[in-house]
């Protein structure tokens, strides 16, 4: 049975986007709206869908969670063994989307990836709660695999930890990408979707230029 969807409307009516309010860096934008997100104490608010491509052109998605921004990019760590990461070795360019229902917003992020520093990687790694740290490690991402066989690899590295104190390194095929944008998009819901939509995109000088789209 087929479902009928044609009936679901949203009414966006709860605020507004407008160039001058705007700011005219769009990292602080981003970070503003993020903490926003934050504030009002929505789901997962540094999630977002990250787009890769192979060389063809084939595209998939899947949602990542940002650990860092500020003005050099957007920070993410990932298994680079995994399909984002093989794709992400043949095609750097990259696009990233923030939802957040709460507040009727949306951001859109394109650009080209860069792996972090080692240095970066570990020290994030080791950030991570011990679990965390084992399951990235016994996890071979995107592969087919046996259930039992995928918690056997855990348990045997849990005990390897645990008999290690509770220390555990930085698997080589494990870390951090940067995103580096060359356009943000900025999202408003409005009443009868006339949406508030923001575009920055680098200029060749390096500063951004801001134009309003048509929703």
């Amino acid at each position: 049975m087929l479902l009928d969807l044609h009936h679901l409307r949203e009414e966006y009516a709860e605020r507004k986007l407008d160039a001058s309010e705007a700011h005219t860096d769009p990292f602080i934008q981003l970070q503003q709206w993020l903490n926003d997100a934050l504030m009002a104490e929505l789901p997962e608010p540094n999630a977002m869908t990250l787009a890769t491509c192979t060389k063809e052109g084939i595209p998939s998605a899947r949602v990542v969670l940002l650990k860092g921004v500020d003005r050099s990019g957007l920070d993410f760590y990932t298994n680079y063994h995994s399909r984002k990461g093989r794709e992400i070795d043949e095609n750097p360019h990259v696009a990233v989307t923030f939802l957040w229902l709460g507040l009727q917003r949306q951001v859109r992020v394109e650009g080209v990836v860069e792996k972090l520093p080692r240095e970066q990687s570990e020290l994030y790694f080791q950030s991570r709660p011990l679990g965390s740290r084992i399951g990235a490690a016994a996890s071979p991402q995107s592969e087919v695999v046996d259930r039992a066989v995928l918690e056997a690899d855990f348990m045997r590295l849990q005990a390897e930890a645990e008999a290690a104190g509770g220390t555990f390194p930085c698997p080589p095929h494990w870390g951090g990408y940067k995103i580096i944008p060359s356009r943000f998009e900025f999202w408003q819901g409005r009443i009868s979707r006339l949406h508030d939509r923001l575009e920055y995109s680098r200029a060749e000088a390096g500063e951004w230029r801001i134009v309003r789209l048509a929703p």
